[in-house]
């Protein structure tokens, strides 16, 4: 059989599609994967995009979604925002195989207000051996919080807005990956931070069943799901932001100009920064498409049946200690967290973290908080009915450990996406750790593209499973250990029980 030949023109279901080739891959930017959700299609789920004729030009980045412009900058990839952002990007070998290659399809994070898939170039996966996809979606007040309260009857709006648009996007993918080499039947949604939470709500969203095979979940994060009272709470204050009542609000939201939308997104974002896990952004439980909590729905066995990785960094907290000061990283904040709880649960929690209230065990308690009991709650819960794998990222080069910075929040991301082979990332590893870096970066991509391909990552990393939930650290000599923060992961579930 003669293998077939990897063209850069495509044709897809809406039209005709041209990337071009470099580095060992073949590329597609800013494909629309919906009609610009402008004008009457503002707050409203996402539609197909329409038709085009000719061919489309895929070698630039589009448009970002609305957010502050400083998100962009610290980035690293200056773009212009605009509503119109429902695009996503294609990545592919450009030597041609035989057979379907795994999808991998990223979905960026930051905090349900800010991102883009720009930033994410997944050109070293796809040379590994997949097809790789990532997308963008709506953001902040006009995708990632659900204000269908507001709704009148000349004017509709739909809850959840950032999960269908990732819903319309896969569904592009089955519809159309095969024509770029992959298979639609495999597909494998990943993300870290937001892009990992709504990787962990996709797995309950009833209408995103079967357009993935299995998920990867990179550093999710506790209080983003909001239930309906909560959600219609955070509509009004919002409405009331923008001068409207909330029999006004439809109508002000509709007219507002995207700038006056982000300001009053900062608005929020400081005023919850006051209340310990209580956030505006991210997924609500509307009863409709998303109809319970995505890890009660996992512990009860009505998630989608999909094999899942999923892990933290060992230091999570300390990329927060300068922003999120809603986030547990200092004893008064601790304090106020822990206030209700009961003598015998706080006493699990401090023997769990000796040496509190020294600052470096605050934030790495806060940082377990959020992000570690997380994803300790979520494996506990998926692995009871599926493939379940943990990780944790230890690693980090000594130009990080002696900034203080160490393996924290989206550290993990440096080796996944390659940067240690790039000049920043040599600039990280000139103390001498190159040779460590790169052999961590091997083994995560590999065994990430592997888990794509197969459903499991890989030899040597066992199932997360009683008793002894094995664990894989990534660390400068990786390693297999049992249940390694056992204490700490005891401590929050009976927090956790109690609240």
């Amino acid at each position: 059989m003669e293998p077939s030949i990897r063209r850069e023109r495509v044709d897809t279901t809406a039209g005709t599609v041209v990337g071009f080739t470099g580095d060992g891959v073949v590329q597609w930017r800013s494909i629309p994967y919906a009609r610009p959700p402008v004008g009457p299609l503002r707050l409203r789920a996402p539609q197909p995009p329409a038709p085009w004729t000719g061919a489309r030009y895929c070698d630039e980045f589009g448009f970002a979604a609305p957010q502050r412009r400083i998100y962009m900058v610290l980035s690293g990839k200056i773009q212009s925002t605009s509503e119109d952002c429902l695009t996503l990007n294609v990545v592919v070998p450009a030597e041609a195989t035989d057979e379907p290659l795994p999808v991998m399809f990223y979905i960026p994070g930051g905090a349900y207000v800010l991102g883009s898939s720009a930033p994410y170039n997944g050109s070293v996966l796809a040379r590994r051996g997949c097809v790789y996809v990532s997308v963008n979606y709506r953001v902040g007040a006009l995708g990632c919080m659900t204000l269908s309260s507001l709704s009148t009857p000349d004017i509709t709006i739909d809850s959840n807005l950032f999960v269908r648009d990732l819903v319309l996007a896969l569904q592009w993918v089955r519809d159309n990956i095969a024509s770029f080499g992959g298979d639609p039947n495999n597909v494998t949604i990943f993300g870290e931070s937001a892009g990992a939470h709504a990787v962990a709500t996709l797995l309950a969203v009833p209408p995103a069943r079967g357009l993935f095979a299995r998920a990867i979940v990179q550093s999710t994060t506790k209080g983003l799901v909001r239930t309906a009272a909560e959600a219609d709470e955070y509509a009004a204050q919002l409405a009331a932001l923008l001068g409207a009542s909330p029999q006004q609000g439809a109508e002000a939201l509709m007219q507002a100009e995207p700038a006056r939308l982000i300001a009053a997104v900062d608005q929020m974002l400081k005023a919850t920064s006051r209340e310990t896990g209580k956030a505006p952004f991210g997924p609500s439980i509307d009863g409709d498409y998303l109809p319970q909590d995505p890890v009660e729905a996992m512990a009860r066995g009505d998630a989608h049946p999909v094999p899942l990785i999923i892990g933290s960094t060992s230091y999570e907290g300390k990329a927060f200690t300068l922003m999120m000061t809603h986030m547990p990283l200092t004893e008064p904040r601790i304090e106020e967290m822990l206030a209700e709880a009961a003598p015998t649960v706080r006493a699990r929690i401090n023997a769990a973290y000796p040496g509190y209230p020294k600052a470096d065990v605050c934030i790495r308690l806060g940082g377990d908080r959020y992000f570690g009991a997380e994803a300790w709650q979520i494996a506990e819960a998926h692995s009871k009915h599926n493939p379940t794998y943990v990780y944790r990222y230890d690693y980090a080069p000594r130009a990080l450990q002696w900034s203080g910075i160490g393996a924290t929040h989206g550290t993990d991301l440096l080796a996944l996406f390659d940067v240690y082979r790039n000049r920043f990332g040599r600039l990280l590893t000139l103390a001498g750790d190159r040779r460590s870096a790169l052999r961590v970066s091997d083994d995560l991509q590999s065994r990430w593209v592997e888990f794509a391909r197969t459903g499991t990552p890989g030899a040597g990393w066992a199932g997360y499973a009683e008793p002894t939930r094995a664990v894989m650290i990534f660390d400068r000599k990786s390693r297999v250990e049992s249940d390694p923060a056992a204490a700490q992961r005891r401590a929050w579930q009976e927090f956790d029980l109690a609240v």
